[in-house]
């Protein structure tokens, strides 16, 4: 699997990715149709969508520039299949955002996971990419879950 298995994110894909969303516990995929209506807008400088579809839509991240910041983007969702754990389409996904927005000129992306027990793995995911725990802020999703904010200069 290599990176020309990334593509564009397509409205046939919602379904699927609604499916990676919902199995990767992200967020309520019922929130899909708002945060992709500006992408099929044509709205492509202020977020990006793209999957990774080797034989089928097995990942999938979203990215947005961060408002008010000269160069700054954000890593809102990255999801994998979760039968495709640990086969690098995580790490190719990221890969590929961080060589685009390099080329874009981006100074830096940010990444935001939870500090809950459960969300140890996505945070090693992160630091053997390189990413630095650049933040925590103590209760932000809800009492006694933190966020963790990981930095990247690209």
């Amino acid at each position: 699997m290599t990176d020309n298995s990334i593509r564009a994110l397509r409205r046939e894909d919602l379904s699927r990715v609604a499916y990676l969303v919902d199995t990767n516990e992200m967020f309520p995929s019922e929130m899909l149709d708002e945060m992709t209506q500006p992408y099929f807008d044509g709205h492509l400088d202020a977020n990006r969508w793209i999957v990774f579809d080797h034989s089928g839509v097995d990942g999938v991240a979203y990215y947005v520039p961060e408002q008010l910041t000269e160069g700054t983007w954000n890593l809102l969702l990255i999801a994998v299949c979760p039968d495709q754990h640990g086969k690098g389409i995580g790490s190719q996904l990221m890969r590929f955002v961080e060589n685009e927005l390099t080329r874009d000129k981006v100074r830096v992306l940010l990444v935001e996971t939870s500090g809950m027990p459960e969300f140890e793995r996505t945070r090693g995911f992160y630091d053997m990419l390189g990413y630095d725990r650049e933040a925590r802020i103590r209760d932000y999703y809800a009492a006694g879950d933190d966020k963790v904010i990981f930095r990247k200069a690209l």
